[in-house]
């Protein structure tokens, strides 16, 4: 028997305010504990790692789902990508709209179709086909999101405030790994942007004979580094986790300045999470604890219920 793990992170980014640190907190615990259940009851890691994901996107303090950035047009357009490290499926679509959970269409197209990848109308058409409801657009946009929009287009912000993400990787009792990420991308993106988040080995990458990974952080530096992949050649290199992480991050903000966070399960149960961003919240849960933080150093562990 395996050890079941489960570890899930909110995005990469600058400081949280006060005002929405415990909020950020609760969404972390609570879909990491969904997650670690879901594994307890005997369900998958791609189950679980879709479970956590899902508990994010329907969360609106997180960047994903009903949380979701606006684009130049205050629209939301959605990423999202997962994949079974059992036989290296996977399924992504990206420009989704209308959707409340974009994973969940990501794993269908993964389980249902021939195809890895699903963009914008195709995506669409096949998740309405599949029984995904719609729902209106405006039911995605949130007040915070409104503000942010207006004021990326007063000001050129730091890119940094917008690295949201969330993502999940989970190693279940059969010792089989997967990841899933899921984003709105960033603040006032042009319209049809694709970040890393639903690229295979950009976003996330997982295979049971190395581990698996789920990445946030700057998209374009994320996608030029293939940061997920490059993550996981580390471990296979024979560093371990923590050293993955820290090399692959490293290389990305020497070579092209991006920062941003991983995090990382294998099959023996080990588990890992970095972040070069100023914070990440994340939460972990394995053998009955919860550990969870957002800011370097910040860690509280706690028996899980």
């Amino acid at each position: 028997m395996n050890p079941a793990v489960v570890v899930v992170h909110g995005g990469g980014g600058s400081n949280i305010s006060k005002d929405r640190k415990e909020r950020v907190r609760q969404g972390i615990v609570k879909a990491a504990t969904v997650g670690y259940n879901i594994l307890k009851e005997g369900g998958s890691a791609v189950d679980a790692v879709e479970g956590a994901v899902t508990v994010l996107e329907d969360d609106p303090e997180f960047n994903a789902g009903c949380g979701s950035v606006l684009n130049e047009d205050g629209e939301v357009e959605m990423d999202a990508s997962i994949m079974n490290g059992k036989d290296l499926s996977a399924g992504a679509v990206s420009a989704v709209r209308c959707v409340a959970n974009p994973i969940k269409v990501a794993r269908l197209v993964m389980e249902k179709t021939p195809h890895c990848f699903l963009t914008d109308q195709g995506a669409a058409k096949f998740a309405a086909a599949s029984g995904i409801p719609t729902i209106p657009g405006e039911q995605l946009v949130t007040e915070r999101n409104k503000k942010r929009l207006e004021n990326e287009k007063l000001q050129k912000s730091d890119y940094q405030k917008n690295l949201g993400t969330v993502g999940a990787v989970a190693v279940d009792c059969r010792g089989n790994v997967a990841y899933a990420t899921s984003t709105g991308g960033v603040v006032n993106k042009m319209l049809g942007r694709v970040g890393d988040t639903p690229c295979i080995g950009s976003g996330g990458y997982a295979d049971n004979d190395i581990g698996a990974v789920s990445t946030t952080g700057h998209g374009e530096s994320i996608l030029k580094v293939n940061l997920a992949r490059l993550t996981l050649f580390h471990v296979e290199q024979g560093k371990t986790l923590e050293e993955a992480a820290d090399a692959s991050l490293g290389y990305m903000k020497s070579k092209v300045k991006g920062v941003g966070g991983v995090i990382l399960v294998n099959k023996a149960g080990d588990w890992a999470v970095k972040w070069t961003s100023t914070s990440m919240p994340w939460g972990a849960a394995k053998d009955g604890k919860l550990y969870s933080g957002i800011d370097l150093g910040d860690t509280s562990i706690t028996d899980l219920p």
